[in-house]
């Protein structure tokens, strides 16, 4: 991830932790479709501000988001399998 990308992402992820802090981001309690809404003014003004469309940037935020949550996991799954590895004896 390029550094633009993560300010970028940086920015969006901040901005959902303000407006959406008291929301349940499961979908099945919170459509997908209403998070997306909370989202929708940073998002036309990062369109603005670049001169791209609202679609564009929000394809971008999706693109980053899901590459940022994959490397999470990895990141999750190397660790539990370091964890796993150990041998424990009460």
């Amino acid at each position: 991830m390029s550094e633009d990308d993560k300010l970028f992402l940086d920015r969006i992820t901040a901005y959902s932790e303000v407006v959406m802090k008291d929301i349940d981001p499961d979908p099945r309690i919170t459509p997908i479709s209403e998070q997306i809404a909370y989202l929708k003014p940073v998002m036309e003004e990062i369109a603005a501000e670049t001169g791209a469309p609202i679609e564009d940037v929000f394809i971008r935020y999706m693109d980053l988001a899901s590459d940022a949550a994959v490397t999470k996991q990895k990141k999750f799954d190397d660790e539990f399998d370091e964890f796993q590895d150990m041998n424990f004896k009460i």
